[in-house]
């Protein structure tokens, strides 16, 4: 039987607690129904660095890089971040509303964030993902579907896909075939075992 952590409380066991003050209370009757996939890397193309916790935390420093002045103003968050080596952190419990969508919309639902779960995964658009997490990815993905059984296939989608021309996360890299049946196999307690060419489809 494949591992899915539990929820408690709206944190995931074993993620790495970095809250961020950056969320609010969803609308009333507002249960998450949606998983919004982005990526993110601080600064741009670089990867280990304690950056993404400074932004999501309002601690950036603007000094340290030409481009963290540009950005060190806004204030955004994510339910959940996955390192390029698997390591899980998270800023928002579940029931809380991350800032992470802006101006969205999911078949003529706007608003996003009202019903969304954020997950960053560390990367670029243009570059792909590690083995670790789409690992990582696929059993958090599917302890939210234990919890949140509204969130279904169909409703797993990318940043690039809720808000078209604006966003281009997570990007060709992203091999949703391969998400989207770790997910599943996951919940029927079977080993990864699905594509591992990183084909990517939508």
């Amino acid at each position: 039987m494949k591992f899915i952590p539990s929820i408690q409380a709206g944190w995931l066991d074993g993620a790495r607690r970095q809250p961020s003050p950056n969320w609010d209370a969803r609308p009333p009757d507002c249960e998450p129904s949606l998983l919004v996939i982005h990526c993110i890397s601080l600064p741009p193309g670089e990867f280990g660095g304690p950056w993404i916790d400074h932004l999501f935390t309002n601690t950036l420093p603007p000094d340290e890089h030409p481009y963290f002045a540009e950005i060190q103003h806004m204030r955004v968050s994510s339910h959940l971040l996955i390192r390029r080596d698997g390591g899980v952190v998270q800023y928002v419990p579940f029931h809380g509303r991350a800032w992470h969508a802006g101006r969205s919309a999911f078949y003529g639902r706007r608003a996003c964030n009202d019903i969304g779960i954020g997950i960053e995964l560390e990367g670029c658009d243009d570059s792909g993902y590690t083995d670790a997490q789409y690992q990582q990815l696929a059993q958090a993905t599917a302890a939210i579907v234990r919890r949140y059984p509204a969130i279904t296939p169909e409703r797993m989608t990318g940043h690039e896909h809720i808000a078209p021309g604006r966003k281009s996360d997570p990007g060709p890299g992203f091999a949703w075939f391969r998400f989207r049946n770790g997910v599943i196999q996951y919940l029927n307690g079977r080993s990864l075992s699905g594509d591992r060419r990183g084909k990517s489809v939508s």
